[in-house]
């Protein structure tokens, strides 16, 4: 069943994401807005929007899920040896709106871009209340590639990367994962699978495995306001597991798993 939202209601609530099609996978709900309170209360629940221009605004909760655990980032030996160049330097909060500009434009293989310009504003307010974040690949000055997503306690949500130069939206998300890791986060929501990420060390699991870390996760006091340090970083070329993430596959006795130690 398709659920039809009403605009100028930002609080309302969404549909139960079991109720999602799933054909085409996770399509559950049409229409509303892309007010900030109606994008995180979304973000909480397992949804997400995404729909090409001229269509309505469409929102998804696939099943499964795409997840990163940080301490399961995987570096290949490849990308170990462009890390170990150091000529790919990397920062966060510094140029959000160039990030989502170029995630917006058109892709190497030639497909369009979902990243209509209400889209671009919602996720710029975001970003200005201090709870939308960019990481930033820079070579010789240059903006070369990044990432941009939403962070709620300790759950981020990854929504688009671009690459401009061999291996930059892959170092933006090695740091990425290496800086959360450090501040306790506990996984990347990468949404839908591809061969990218999965290079990565990423995987799906149920979605009612992530709902539920999202229940237990995204209340956690988080890292709110800019991540800016002011600094240039070069990431680690450390590879391999350093810390599994939850078994999320749901089995009436499992509890949710803590914090990490």
């Amino acid at each position: 069943m398709l659920f039809l939202l009403q605009p100028g209601n930002p609080k309302a609530p969404f549909p139960d994401v079991g109720l999602a099609e799933t054909d085409p996978n996770g399509l559950l709900a049409v229409g509303g807005d892309l007010h900030p309170e109606r994008l995180l209360n979304a973000y909480r629940h397992g949804i997400f929007p995404w729909f090409s221009p001229g269509d309505p605004i469409l929102w998804w909760s696939p099943d499964p899920r795409t997840l990163l655990f940080p301490g399961e980032i995987h570096v290949s030996r490849s990308l170990r040896k462009t890390l170990r160049r150091r000529r790919l330097g990397v920062t966060l909060d510094r140029a959000f709106p160039q990030v989502i500009a170029a995630c917006s434009g058109p892709r190497r293989d030639g497909a369009g871009t979902w990243l209509v310009p209400e889209m671009i504003a919602a996720y710029i307010e975001l970003h200005r209340r201090g709870l939308a974040h960019s990481v930033e690949v820079w070579q010789d000055g240059s903006l070369v590639g990044g990432l941009y997503g939403v962070a709620l306690g300790r759950i981020f949500f990854g929504e688009s990367m671009f690459s401009r130069t061999d291996d930059a939206s892959k170092v933006a998300l090695v740091h990425l994962a290496q800086r959360l890791a450090a501040w306790g986060f506990v996984a990347i929501d990468c949404q839908v699978l591809s061969d990218h990420l999965v290079t990565l060390g990423a995987r799906e699991v149920p979605r009612e495995g992530f709902t539920a870390l999202l229940e237990h996760f995204c209340p956690d006091a988080g890292c709110e306001g800019s991540w800016d340090d002011k600094e240039i970083t070069f990431p680690s070329n450390a590879g391999g597991a350093t810390e599994p993430g939850p078994d999320l596959n749901p089995s009436p006795s499992a509890a949710i798993p803590g914090p990490p130690a």
